[in-house]
């Protein structure tokens, strides 16, 4: 049975918070120490606030968020992607995750015994290959995406291109000036495709049932052929075919980096162009300025190229002004 003394504290102060100001009355130290941590506390409240209009604004709207690099290897970066993601989905935003996978790609053929090839930086894809990745992106790596998210309390369903017909391809087919000749010639890379089409609807249904949809970038064919194709070229096509309120590319660097490797905050497409004459932009950087071009033609209305090495980097680019990256416009 408890004490008359321990029941009369108990009503006398009914909260922690009314215990912790009644006895900051008479310690001075204590008294300090409250004021810090309320301070703290109301800063937080701050914070909520202020990302109140960015959530009035973008409520019901449909992000694609293109997976990849560093926040695809490391723990950390896993976690805090995953709770970037969900709490997106919570506040009524609807995230659809397109994702890479390419190292991981070649571990696989590696230690298959297999050497990667690749032609103007696209892999090499015969049918031995296609194998090796339509089990390494649309098995392995597709429904290690979908545990982080359900752990962290989110809904998500793995999907290939293959999927309700969701992304339609044919081959690609490389052309190179010969060193020779100087004459065009067409360089065969085997089952690496291009977007055709995107069939958003199965993606419309999982969004009506409140889950967000985890999409590996393989192809099919009018043939039933399957295709190898770039991530961020796929997760442009999906903003497109949505007409999604932003496309977001994770990169392993800042954003578009200057001659002189300084970020741009700001890029519109006829500077991102004249940056890629000069070589500036080149590289990995390629297909994921091109992936801008393609969704904010098709009705995207914004991209951004972001560092999807600093934690909770999805969070800092949509509710900050300042942003984590680069943003496209045309």
């Amino acid at each position: 049975m408890e004490s008359t003394c321990l029941c009369s504290l108990k009503k006398r102060f009914a909260s922690p918070i009314v215990f912790i100001q009644s006895f900051s009355n008479f310690c001075p130290v204590f008294r300090l120490i409250v004021e810090v941590f309320m301070e703290k506390l109301i800063e937080k409240a701050k914070i909520l606030i202020e990302v109140l209009p960015y959530i009035q604004t973008f409520r019901g709207k449909t992000f694609v968020i293109k997976y990849g690099g560093s926040a695809m290897s490391e723990e950390l970066l896993k976690q805090s992607f995953a709770q970037d993601v969900v709490l997106l989905r919570y506040i009524g935003i609807n995230p659809v995750i397109v994702h890479g996978g390419g190292p991981q790609i070649g571990k696989t053929m590696e230690a298959m015994g297999k050497k990667p090839s690749f032609v103007s930086g696209q892999r090499v894809t015969d049918e031995e290959t296609m194998d090796i990745v339509e089990m390494v992106l649309g098995g392995k790596i597709n429904k290690e995406i979908v545990n982080l998210i359900n752990l962290a309390g989110g809904k998500a369903v793995g999907l290939t291109g293959k999927d309700g017909n969701l992304i339609q391809a044919k081959k690609l087919n490389l052309s190179k000036k010969s060193e020779k000749t100087g004459e065009t010639e067409i360089i065969d890379i085997g089952l690496v495709g291009e977007v055709t089409g995107v069939n958003p609807g199965v993606l419309s249904v999982l969004d009506m049932g409140g889950f967000i949809p985890v999409i590996a970038p393989i192809g099919v064919g009018g043939k039933g052929e399957t295709y190898n194709i770039n991530a961020d070229i796929v997760a442009g096509a999906v903003a497109g075919a949505l007409k999604s309120e932003k496309l977001i590319l994770l990169t392993d660097q800042s954003g578009i980096l200057d001659k002189n490797n300084k970020l741009i905050p700001t890029l519109n497409k006829k500077k991102a162009e004249a940056l890629i004459q000069a070589g500036v932009i080149d590289g990995g950087m390629l297909p994921k300025t091109q992936s801008c071009f393609d969704a904010l033609d098709a009705g995207c209305l914004k991209v951004h190229i972001i560092d999807g090495r600093v934690p909770h980097a999805l969070l800092l680019e949509i509710f900050t002004t300042e942003g984590v990256g680069t943003e496209i416009t045309l």
